[in-house]
């Protein structure tokens, strides 16, 4: 949450003239509700299959692609082995500041993260960092660059 997938995804389609995918918005879309309402109604499981589904969905039906996943979705039924598979995985390694920086104005805006206070905050972005860190390492490539550039993500990219 808030290392620019989306944002970065967007970018890199526009500039390559490629489709590009929100995993959370086709999962909005396909289930027909929000991301948080998924999880209140439905429960994390629910919304993990409903995920991994929809990922395979696009994989399958799609040759060339750029996807924004949610932070959660290399870490469940071996979708990172999936992904790696099925395409070159992106890990942006955002540092932890950085990410507190822009979830302090983004809160409102992030159910998960809404209520928290900012000493919370910090300890949800090392809690996550610490859990999914194994996960992450796993991708094809790393981005460690800070302020990620464009044009060195595609050269990074495309150099792989």
């Amino acid at each position: 949450m808030g290392s620019g997938k989306s944002h970065w995804g967007r970018l890199l389609s526009s500039k390559l003239g490629i489709r590009f995918f929100d995993l959370d918005e086709q999962i909005t879309e396909q289930a027909g509700k929000s991301i948080p309402q998924l999880f209140a109604e439905e429960g994390e499981e629910r919304f993990r299959l409903l995920e991994k589904e929809v990922l395979h969905i696009i994989t399958e039906s799609h040759d060339r692609f750029i996807m924004a996943c949610g932070g959660g979705t290399p870490c469940y039924f071996n979708n990172i082995e999936y992904m790696n598979t099925a395409g070159t995985t992106v890990w942006i390694n955002t540092p932890p500041e950085t990410l507190f920086t822009r979830l302090i104005r983004e809160k409102e805006n992030r159910p998960l993260i809404k209520n928290l206070s900012d000493d919370q905050l910090r300890g949800f972005i090392s809690k996550k960092f610490s859990d999914r860190r194994i996960y992450y390492e796993q991708a094809e490539l790393v981005v460690d660059e800070e302020p990620v550039h464009l044009d060195k993500l595609i050269e990074t990219i495309f150099h792989a």
